[in-house]
């Protein structure tokens, strides 16, 4: 299968490996990264996300994990290849069993989110088969620091469920990104952000598209430092 490429870094990508997608690159791009020092991301896949936060921020050390050894493998080659790779480590574990003394300002994951089913297909990475929400977000508000932030990118329709649990968890919804396949369409995806402390909630909506294959003018602002557009 053909790399990705970004304007910094590279990505291999394999069949058995959930692949580069919009979802990873918008919360690359948008999970606040910029004043954190230690960051966590869970479920790492081809390690996108995190390379695209290690860009954004020149400072912080990024840990990721996953439990999919082919993954941990595969991000562990990207992490290694990219301008990046002195503040990059990556592991092969399940999160569930992940014991560390450090506490992360920026724990972030683009969770798996379907119902277990009989497809095979990605099954790890797209369905609740290893991690579901509940203990994603129980572990995750153990993890991280007095006044860090977990952000994830989820399906709409799992949003008010995934802020119970969080709330139930302590974790206050912070941020609130409402994102839009297509300009007048219905909101398909959230980035959401919590905190331990409770604050103000921050709402905006994301485009992704103009019209069908034209990318939004937001969208190419976000992502000029990241992608190679074709001209």
């Amino acid at each position: 299968m053909k790399p990705f490429t970004f304007k910094q870094f590279e990505i291999q990508q394999t069949q058995n490996v959930f692949r580069v997608g919009t979802d990873g690159v918008l919360l690359g791009a948008l999970a606040s990264v910029d004043t954190v020092s230690k960051v966590l991301e869970v479920g790492t896949g081809t390690g996108l996300i995190s390379l695209m936060l290690a860009q954004r921020n020149s400072q912080a050390k990024f840990f990721g994990i996953d439990i999919n050894e082919q993954a941990a493998e595969l991000t562990k080659l990207n992490f290694e290849n990219s301008p990046f790779s002195s503040r990059l480590k990556n592991i092969h574990q399940d999160f569930k069993n992940f014991e560390t003394d450090i506490l992360f300002d920026l724990i972030v994951s683009n969770p798996p989110y379907f119902e277990v089913s009989d497809s095979g297909k990605d099954k790890i990475a797209r369905q609740t088969v290893e991690l579901n929400f509940e203990q994603l977000i129980s572990k995750s508000s153990v993890l991280l620091s007095p006044n860090g932030t977990f952000s994830v990118i989820i399906p709409v329709e799992a949003g008010n469920y995934f802020v119970k649990i969080a709330m139930e968890n302590r974790l206050f919804l912070t941020r609130k990104i409402n994102i839009k396949g297509i300009e007048n369409s219905k909101t398909k995806r959230l980035i959401l952000e919590f905190s331990l402390t409770e604050k103000g909630l921050e709402e905006s909506d994301f485009v992704i598209e103009k019209s069908p294959r034209q990318y939004s003018d937001q969208y190419l602002e976000l992502t000029k430092e990241f992608h190679v557009f074709r001209k």
